[in-house]
Protein backbone atom coordinates (compact mmCIF):
# COMPACT_ATOMS: atom_id res chain seq x y z
CA UNK A 1 0.00 0.00 0.00
CA UNK A 2 1.43 3.35 -1.07
CA UNK A 3 -0.20 6.13 0.97
CA UNK A 4 0.34 9.54 -0.63
CA UNK A 5 -1.92 11.73 1.54
CA UNK A 6 -3.79 11.35 4.84
CA UNK A 7 -7.13 13.12 5.29
CA UNK A 8 -9.39 13.29 8.33
CA UNK A 9 -13.09 13.76 7.51
CA UNK A 10 -15.16 15.41 10.26
CA UNK A 11 -18.93 15.86 10.38
CA UNK A 12 -19.85 19.11 12.15
CA UNK A 13 -22.88 21.30 12.71
CA UNK A 14 -21.23 24.50 11.45
CA UNK A 15 -18.67 24.01 8.68
CA UNK A 16 -17.83 27.71 8.43
CA UNK A 17 -17.00 27.98 12.15
CA UNK A 18 -14.56 25.05 12.05
CA UNK A 19 -13.07 26.24 8.75
CA UNK A 20 -12.37 29.70 10.22
CA UNK A 21 -10.90 28.22 13.42
CA UNK A 22 -8.46 25.96 11.59
CA UNK A 23 -7.44 28.66 9.13
CA UNK A 24 -7.11 31.43 11.73
CA UNK A 25 -5.36 29.55 14.52
CA UNK A 26 -3.70 26.47 13.01
CA UNK A 27 -2.37 27.61 9.65
CA UNK A 28 -4.73 25.62 7.40
CA UNK A 29 -5.80 26.86 3.99
CA UNK A 30 -8.99 26.21 2.06
CA UNK A 31 -8.36 23.94 -0.94
CA UNK A 32 -11.99 23.51 -2.00
CA UNK A 33 -15.22 24.78 -0.45
CA UNK A 34 -18.91 24.72 -1.27
CA UNK A 35 -22.05 25.01 0.83
CA UNK A 36 -21.74 22.51 3.69
CA UNK A 37 -18.29 21.31 2.63
CA UNK A 38 -14.70 22.46 3.03
CA UNK A 39 -11.44 20.73 2.22
CA UNK A 40 -8.49 22.14 4.19
CA UNK A 41 -4.80 21.57 3.64
CA UNK A 42 -1.60 22.71 5.30
CA UNK A 43 2.03 22.85 4.30
CA UNK A 44 4.30 20.24 5.85
CA UNK A 45 3.30 16.90 7.32
CA UNK A 46 -0.04 17.86 8.89
CA UNK A 47 -3.06 15.76 7.98
CA UNK A 48 -5.56 17.28 5.53
CA UNK A 49 -9.06 17.89 6.86
CA UNK A 50 -12.47 17.61 5.22
CA UNK A 51 -15.42 19.26 6.96
CA UNK A 52 -18.93 18.04 6.18
CA UNK A 53 -22.16 19.53 7.48
CA UNK A 54 -24.23 17.12 9.55
CA UNK A 55 -27.08 15.63 7.54
CA UNK A 56 -25.33 15.99 4.20
CA UNK A 57 -26.43 13.50 1.55
CA UNK A 58 -22.81 12.88 0.55
CA UNK A 59 -22.66 10.39 3.42
CA UNK A 60 -24.65 7.15 3.71
CA UNK A 61 -27.90 7.71 5.66
CA UNK A 62 -26.63 5.91 8.76
CA UNK A 63 -23.60 8.21 8.97
CA UNK A 64 -25.15 11.62 8.28
CA UNK A 65 -25.79 12.62 11.89
CA UNK A 66 -22.90 10.80 13.56
CA UNK A 67 -20.18 12.62 15.43
CA UNK A 68 -16.87 11.08 16.47
CA UNK A 69 -16.95 10.78 20.27
CA UNK A 70 -13.55 11.09 21.92
CA UNK A 71 -11.74 11.99 18.71
CA UNK A 72 -8.59 14.09 19.15
CA UNK A 73 -6.64 15.62 16.27
CA UNK A 74 -3.01 15.55 17.46
CA UNK A 75 -0.40 17.74 15.73
CA UNK A 76 3.28 17.38 16.65
CA UNK A 77 4.97 20.79 16.66
CA UNK A 78 8.18 22.52 17.68
CA UNK A 79 8.19 25.45 20.09
CA UNK A 80 5.18 24.25 22.07
CA UNK A 81 5.36 27.00 24.71
CA UNK A 82 5.32 29.69 22.04
CA UNK A 83 2.37 28.02 20.31
CA UNK A 84 0.42 27.93 23.59
CA UNK A 85 1.08 31.64 24.17
CA UNK A 86 0.18 32.51 20.58
CA UNK A 87 -3.15 30.66 20.69
CA UNK A 88 -4.06 32.05 24.11
CA UNK A 89 -3.27 35.61 23.01
CA UNK A 90 -5.31 35.08 19.83
CA UNK A 91 -8.36 34.10 21.88
CA UNK A 92 -8.39 30.37 21.10
CA UNK A 93 -9.75 28.42 24.10
CA UNK A 94 -7.08 26.38 25.91
CA UNK A 95 -9.20 23.48 27.07
CA UNK A 96 -6.37 21.46 28.61
CA UNK A 97 -3.41 23.40 30.06
CA UNK A 98 0.12 22.66 28.93
CA UNK A 99 1.58 19.72 30.81
CA UNK A 100 4.33 17.11 30.55
CA UNK A 101 3.71 13.40 30.90
CA UNK A 102 6.23 11.20 32.78
CA UNK A 103 7.25 9.58 29.47
CA UNK A 104 8.39 12.92 28.01
CA UNK A 105 5.37 14.04 25.98
CA UNK A 106 4.51 17.74 26.39
CA UNK A 107 1.07 18.78 25.22
CA UNK A 108 -1.94 21.05 25.52
CA UNK A 109 -5.37 21.13 23.90
CA UNK A 110 -7.62 23.65 22.23
CA UNK A 111 -11.18 23.05 21.04
CA UNK A 112 -12.93 24.51 18.01
CA UNK A 113 -16.53 25.89 18.02
CA UNK A 114 -17.91 22.49 16.98
CA UNK A 115 -16.14 20.62 19.76
CA UNK A 116 -13.22 19.29 17.70
CA UNK A 117 -10.36 18.75 20.14
CA UNK A 118 -6.93 19.67 18.75
CA UNK A 119 -3.91 18.52 20.73
CA UNK A 120 -0.52 20.12 20.12
CA UNK A 121 2.36 17.87 21.13
CA UNK A 122 6.11 18.22 21.53
CA UNK A 123 8.51 15.60 22.87
CA UNK A 124 10.80 16.77 25.64
CA UNK A 125 14.46 16.13 24.96
CA UNK A 126 16.43 14.61 27.84
CA UNK A 127 19.53 12.47 28.22
CA UNK A 128 18.95 8.78 27.66
CA UNK A 129 18.01 7.07 30.90
CA UNK A 130 17.57 10.34 32.82
CA UNK A 131 14.26 10.94 34.64
CA UNK A 132 12.07 13.68 33.22
CA UNK A 133 12.06 17.01 35.02
CA UNK A 134 8.76 18.88 34.80
CA UNK A 135 8.51 22.64 35.14
CA UNK A 136 4.93 23.75 35.80
CA UNK A 137 3.70 27.25 35.01
CA UNK A 138 0.28 27.99 36.55
CA UNK A 139 -2.35 29.24 34.10
CA UNK A 140 -5.92 30.49 34.41
CA UNK A 141 -7.05 26.95 33.61
CA UNK A 142 -5.51 25.73 36.89
CA UNK A 143 -7.53 28.14 39.06
CA UNK A 144 -10.66 27.15 40.99
CA UNK A 145 -12.75 29.89 42.58
CA UNK A 146 -15.19 29.10 45.39
CA UNK A 147 -17.08 31.20 47.96
CA UNK A 148 -14.45 30.04 50.48
CA UNK A 149 -11.12 30.55 48.70
CA UNK A 150 -9.17 30.69 45.46
CA UNK A 151 -7.10 27.57 44.68
CA UNK A 152 -4.34 27.48 42.06
CA UNK A 153 -3.19 23.98 41.12
CA UNK A 154 0.55 23.38 40.80
CA UNK A 155 1.89 19.82 40.75
CA UNK A 156 -0.71 17.12 40.07
CA UNK A 157 -0.94 13.86 38.09
CA UNK A 158 -2.55 15.76 35.20
CA UNK A 159 0.42 18.16 35.17
CA UNK A 160 3.36 15.78 35.45
CA UNK A 161 3.68 14.63 39.08
CA UNK A 162 3.33 11.01 40.09
CA UNK A 163 3.22 11.07 43.91
CA UNK A 164 2.33 14.55 45.16
CA UNK A 165 -0.20 17.27 44.50
CA UNK A 166 0.54 20.85 45.50
CA UNK A 167 -1.51 24.01 45.23
CA UNK A 168 -1.80 27.52 46.62
CA UNK A 169 -4.78 28.84 48.56
CA UNK A 170 -5.75 32.52 48.71
CA UNK A 171 -8.39 33.64 51.24
CA UNK A 172 -9.70 37.09 52.03
CA UNK A 173 -10.41 38.27 55.56
CA UNK A 174 -13.46 36.50 56.99
CA UNK A 175 -13.53 33.56 54.58
CA UNK A 176 -13.82 30.06 56.04
CA UNK A 177 -13.56 26.70 54.36
CA UNK A 178 -16.10 23.93 55.07
CA UNK A 179 -15.47 21.42 57.82
CA UNK A 180 -14.01 18.29 56.22
CA UNK A 181 -11.45 15.53 56.55
CA UNK A 182 -8.83 14.30 54.09
CA UNK A 183 -7.73 10.74 53.45
CA UNK A 184 -4.06 11.76 53.32
CA UNK A 185 -1.78 13.95 55.38
CA UNK A 186 -1.72 17.58 54.27
CA UNK A 187 1.08 20.11 54.88
CA UNK A 188 0.07 23.77 54.89
CA UNK A 189 2.72 26.52 54.82
CA UNK A 190 1.29 30.00 55.30
CA UNK A 191 3.13 32.40 53.00
CA UNK A 192 1.31 35.63 53.89
CA UNK A 193 -1.21 36.78 56.49
CA UNK A 194 -2.43 34.18 58.97
CA UNK A 195 -4.89 31.27 59.13
CA UNK A 196 -6.90 29.95 62.07
CA UNK A 197 -6.64 26.18 61.70
CA UNK A 198 -8.99 23.94 63.71
CA UNK A 199 -8.11 20.25 63.70
CA UNK A 200 -10.07 17.99 66.00
CA UNK A 201 -10.56 19.91 69.27
CA UNK A 202 -7.52 22.19 68.81
CA UNK A 203 -7.31 25.60 67.12
CA UNK A 204 -4.04 27.33 66.24
CA UNK A 205 -3.35 30.64 64.52
CA UNK A 206 -0.69 29.91 61.93
CA UNK A 207 1.13 33.05 60.81
CA UNK A 208 3.22 33.60 57.68
CA UNK A 209 6.39 31.53 57.67
CA UNK A 210 4.91 28.73 59.79
CA UNK A 211 3.81 25.26 58.68
CA UNK A 212 1.02 23.07 60.02
CA UNK A 213 0.76 19.32 59.39
CA UNK A 214 -2.83 18.03 59.31
CA UNK A 215 -3.21 14.27 59.91
CA UNK A 216 -5.53 12.16 57.75
CA UNK A 217 -9.03 11.27 58.87
CA UNK A 218 -9.45 14.16 61.35
CA UNK A 219 -12.02 16.90 60.87
CA UNK A 220 -10.48 20.28 60.18
CA UNK A 221 -11.56 23.79 59.24
CA UNK A 222 -9.56 26.72 57.88
CA UNK A 223 -10.53 30.34 58.62
CA UNK A 224 -8.81 33.55 57.49
CA UNK A 225 -8.97 36.26 60.18
CA UNK A 226 -7.23 38.50 57.62
CA UNK A 227 -6.10 38.16 54.02
CA UNK A 228 -3.87 35.12 53.71
CA UNK A 229 -2.14 32.79 51.30
CA UNK A 230 -0.77 29.29 51.81
CA UNK A 231 1.00 26.52 49.94
CA UNK A 232 -0.48 23.02 50.41
CA UNK A 233 1.00 19.58 49.68
CA UNK A 234 -0.75 16.19 49.78
CA UNK A 235 -0.32 12.75 48.28
CA UNK A 236 -1.87 12.75 44.82
CA UNK A 237 -4.42 10.05 45.67
CA UNK A 238 -5.95 12.02 48.55
CA UNK A 239 -9.71 12.64 48.68
CA UNK A 240 -11.90 14.56 51.12
CA UNK A 241 -15.10 13.82 53.04
CA UNK A 242 -17.71 16.22 54.43
CA UNK A 243 -19.76 15.45 57.55
CA UNK A 244 -23.35 14.48 56.72
CA UNK A 245 -22.60 13.56 53.10
CA UNK A 246 -21.98 10.18 51.51
CA UNK A 247 -18.88 9.21 49.61
CA UNK A 248 -15.68 11.14 49.01
CA UNK A 249 -14.72 14.04 46.77
CA UNK A 250 -11.61 14.65 44.73
CA UNK A 251 -10.07 18.12 44.74
CA UNK A 252 -10.21 19.40 41.13
CA UNK A 253 -7.07 21.50 41.55
CA UNK A 254 -5.12 18.48 42.85
CA UNK A 255 -6.00 15.95 40.14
Amino acid sequence: MNVTTSTLSLTVADVDASRDFFCTHLGYQVAVATDGFASLTRDGEAVDIVLLRRGTEVLPPEQRDQRAGGLILALTVTGLDAEERRLRQAGAPITMPLREEPWGERLFQTTDPNGIVVQLVEWAARPEGAPAMTVITPTDGNVTESPNARMTGLAAPSRGSAELSTWTVSMTAGQSGPEHSASREQVWTVTSGALDVTCGDRTETVAAGRTVVLPPGVLRRIHAPRDAEAHVAMRADGVVSLPGTEGTRTLPWAR
